[in-house]
């Protein structure tokens, strides 16, 4: 893992020469304040695609992260209102999160947990697992886990089985998630002994980040194959980024690779209200135009939910383009039509 990008490959990259000293660069000014660290997949990406591709400009630093705009926040999703243990974020009634692990093999530079990511909070000790396990025993409306951090599947295989075999022990807990992005950015940690781990006797998701059609290189479909081989199901994540998938082409791309490798599309994300990201954010109207473009011309496999998750910790709510126009309602091609019983007022 790089956690630094040093002068010999910054010069490869194009990217910000040195400032004040030899050893101090642009860059550093950056990830001073925001963590860094790259995988050497996504290294050779960058290097491949150049220094203006959507992966460069989803994980190298840029000076524009140190403009904050005054409407981001450092916690955008509520996190920490909802915090009622170490590790355990208990928004909405039938499922938490739990968070074991603080760090990734990467750090996207929008990422809406990069106050707390890369260090700046330690993960679980073995004594506050045990806790997170027992609110999670002791509060009967939990249905289903979610696992996220940082990324899961940074921790050994030991750990990560270790945690799975504790919830399938909690008789409500009937859904375990794992939200991650290590099989597209250092899918060789995916080894056989995490693929034992993740043979669970109860239902068990997988939620897979991507944000670009690039992200599937060829050891990435492996890895993703072998899930889906294993019987586990598997869901997609991405962000809605200005400059990298804020456009049709690229977007109904994306989707359709999700569904032709497996994974069915869950959630698009309005990017949230981080701070120093508003060089990456579209406006809501671009995302349901975008929104309206895919459901109009693309299988219905390929639509994702366009959410935005609302500060304060009030959660994801739906944002979707109405078809309903007075007593009509508009198809695809844009054209109304009649329709009886419509009681919907706009």
């Amino acid at each position: 893992m790089i956690k630094k990008i040093d002068r010999k490959i910054s010069k490869q990259l194009n990217m910000p020469a040195v400032t004040d000293t030899e050893s101090h660069t642009v860059l550093d000014t950056v990830t001073d304040r925001f963590p860094m660290a790259i995988t050497p997949q996504i290294l050779k990406g960058i290097q491949q695609e150049g220094p203006g591709g959507p992966l460069a400009k989803q994980f190298l630093p840029d000076l524009k992260e140190l403009m904050i705009d005054s409407d981001e926040l450092s916690d955008p999703v509520g996190d920490e209102q909802y915090t009622v243990q170490k590790g355990v974020v208990h928004r909405y009634p039938d499922r938490c999160l739990l968070k074991p692990v603080s760090v990734c093999a990467v750090y996207c530079r929008f990422c809406f947990r990069r106050e707390t990511l890369g260090g700046r909070k330690k993960g679980l000790t073995p004594t506050e697992l045990e806790a997170a396990f027992q609110y999670i025993s002791e509060h009967k409306e939990i249905w289903e886990v979610i696992i996220t951090g940082g990324d899961p599947f940074i921790l050994k295989p030991k750990k990560i089985a270790e945690i799975l075999s504790n919830l399938e022990n909690i008789p409500h807990v009937e859904v375990i998630r794992i939200h991650t992005r290590i099989p597209f950015v250092d899918p060789g940690r995916m080894t056989e002994e995490i693929f034992k781990a993740l043979n669970l006797k109860k239902t068990l998701y997988i939620a897979l980040h991507a944000n670009h059609p690039s992200e599937f290189t060829d050891e990435a479909k492996t890895v993703i194959a072998k899930l889906s081989n294993q019987g586990i199901p598997l869901m997609s994540q991405t962000v809605l980024l200005k400059g990298i998938n804020d456009n049709i082409n690229t977007l109904s791309e994306l989707m359709r690779t999700f569904v032709k490798h497996k994974i069915k599309p869950y959630y698009l994300h309005h990017l949230d209200l981080v701070q120093g990201t508003s060089h990456f954010r579209t406006s809501v109207e671009k995302g349901i135009e975008l929104m309206k473009a895919l459901r109009g011309h693309f299988s219905g496999l390929c639509q994702p939910t366009y959410v935005i998750d609302l500060p304060g910790g009030y959660g994801k709510v739906p944002v979707s383009y109405s078809y309903i126009k007075g007593d009509k309602i508009e198809d695809y091609q844009g054209k109304c039509h009649p329709y009886p019983h419509l009681t919907v007022k706009n």
